[in-house]
């Protein structure tokens, strides 16, 4: 067994360094503000997306290329991923967005009114056209959690508060006492209940003012996300971005409109300024950080990446920086 390490923070970057550090056969204590998932972490409020070649749009191919192996990292934890694809939908006033996301989603597929019914029927009589990802799934943020640190304590990982040996650091936005570089970037989203629309994967609407995703969590419940505001506030929502998300549930089906808002979540995602990761030494400890809004789709990849440097001293092929005294 190697180690002993130290990894600080128990959201989904700490916990999934968690995980592959000790399916290494390393010793593994995570120190947390609690001793669970819960509503503490940013990731707790996720959509649980893995959905590479959606955030490829507009974001760097990096991205998209270590996102891809999101999925199967999860599925080899004990998680259940959905692979249902992803749905991407526009107002008819707004056509000229969706060919402008399939010009730039290369493996999206293009759907018709009929075809539209056969992936979502509630959704085929307000949209004659739609893009369909089909390589592209979701999970259960919570539940994945939860399951997850159930299984890191049975494989005897530590969850205290002394550190031993060698410590990496992945404390989310909390780390900027170090990183100065590292800033907040405000999500709110909505769960609701709405047992008059059944949609079986993700929708995203392509919409100019309030660009929506709705996350299907089963029994009628969804997910409404998410803002993206920069400011490192983490604790209130606000009226119009509430507003905003709901409108834009409305104006993707009016069944929206009887929903019953069950909860209203907001935190603040850590993010370096080209909104990709870092690996950072600095001095004797490692920063794995900067997810940004990709943290169930990035960061299997980051833990693996870490967890090669740490225990064979390969260098990561990207995100990696060392900030030693040299």
């Amino acid at each position: 067994m190697s180690g002993p390490f130290t990894i600080i923070g128990g959201g989904v970057c700490g916990l999934a360094m968690a995980a592959e550090l000790s399916s290494r056969s390393a010793q593994v204590t995570v120190i947390d503000l609690k001793s669970a998932p819960g509503d503490h972490a940013c990731s707790w409020w996720a959509g649980g997306m893995l959905a590479p070649d959606c955030e490829g749009v507009s974001a760097e191919p990096e991205i998209v290329s270590q996102g891809r192996k999101a999925a199967r990292w999860w599925e080899s934890q004990g998680g259940t991923v959905h692979h249902e694809g992803t749905l991407v939908v526009a107002l008819s006033r707004d056509q000229s967005d969706l060919a402008t996301f399939a010009r730039r989603a290369p493996t999206a597929t293009s759907l018709s009114k009929t075809q539209i019914a056969d992936q979502e029927p509630h959704l085929a009589e307000r949209y004659s056209k739609a893009l369909f990802l089909a390589d592209e799934g979701h999970l259960d943020p919570r539940a994945t959690l939860t399951a997850l640190h159930a299984r890191l304590k049975q494989r005897g990982v530590r969850f205290g508060t002394d550190i031993a040996g060698r410590v990496i650091d992945c404390r989310g936005l909390a780390a900027r006492d170090t990183l100065t570089d590292l800033r907040g970037v405000k999500g709110e989203m909505l769960v609701v209940r709405c047992p008059d629309i059944t949609l079986s994967r993700p929708v995203r609407l392509l919409h100019p003012r309030f660009p929506l995703y709705i996350v299907p969590r089963g029994d009628g419940v969804f997910m409404l996300g998410a803002t993206q505001i920069e400011t490192g506030e983490r604790t209130r929502a606000t009226l119009r971005s509430a507003m905003e998300l709901m409108y834009a549930a409305y104006a993707l089906h009016p069944a929206f409109g009887e929903a019953e808002l069950l909860e209203i979540g907001v935190d603040a995602r850590p993010a370096f300024p080209d909104n990709q990761p870092r690996i950072r030494r600095i001095g004797d400890v490692i920063y794995a950080n900067g997810l940004f809004r990709h943290g169930f789709l990035l960061a299997p990849a980051l833990a693996q990446m870490t967890a090669d440097l740490v225990l064979n001293g390969k260098i990561p092929e990207v995100w990696y920086e060392d900030h030693r005294e040299r």
